[in-house]
């Protein structure tokens, strides 16, 4: 896989070879992590912008929406470009917007109230469906995923724990994500609320 082209990658991927993705990450992992890292500086900052500029690059592709031929890594330096203006702009936002002025109502603010118990009950269905997803992936995805979901850990301290790669990590985040995906549309459960 080595001596394809990232064109072909993303072919070979889109057809359900994983590998594919894999060779295109490693490909292109130092670049990106450094460009997300000179802008934040902030390493933690920087591994959880580099993960999610990959998970955007592997929705666009899963739904056929990647239409870069010949500038994949112009496409991932993009969504990396973008998360960082959004992360920025909702910091600014938040320091300098006067709720009165947004035309922001805190009393009528659903985040800010009690749940209703119909959202209660939804919330509590996924949690269990989410929960049943997870006993179905193999230990080390599992394990991983309670690790980032469920304790809030990064992914330099999941690698640290695990004494494996952060990007060992990052593929075990993204394989069972998509495994879970799988069960769930072969069990017909969909986690929406």
């Amino acid at each position: 896989m080595k001596n394809l082209s990232d064109d072909r990658l993303v072919q070979l991927y889109e057809q359900g070879k994983n590998e594919a993705f894999d060779e295109l990450l490693y490909r292109y992992k130092e670049k990106l992590y450094t460009y997300i890292y000179m802008i934040v500086q902030n390493r933690e900052l920087a591994e959880d912008i580099f993960q999610d500029t990959f998970t955007r690059v592997i929705v666009n592709i899963k739904q056929g929406r990647y239409n870069e031929k010949g500038r994949f890594l112009g496409f991932l330096f993009r969504v990396a470009h973008n998360l960082i203006v959004d992360l920025y702009r909702q910091e600014q936002y938040a320091q300098f917007v006067n709720p009165s002025e947004a035309g922001y109502d805190i009393f009528n603010n659903k985040d800010l109230c009690d749940p209703s118990f119909e959202d209660q009950m939804t919330d509590l269905q996924i949690k269990q469906d989410v929960r049943r997803l997870i006993n179905y992936l193999p230990n080390s995805q599992r394990e991983i995923i309670v690790m980032r979901y469920y304790k809030g850990m990064s992914f330099k301290e999941i690698a640290d724990v695990k004494q494996i790669s952060i990007n060992t990590a990052l593929g075990r985040v993204r394989y069972a994500i998509l495994n879970m995906r799988k069960i769930a549309e072969q069990h017909n459960i969909i986690l929406a609320g």
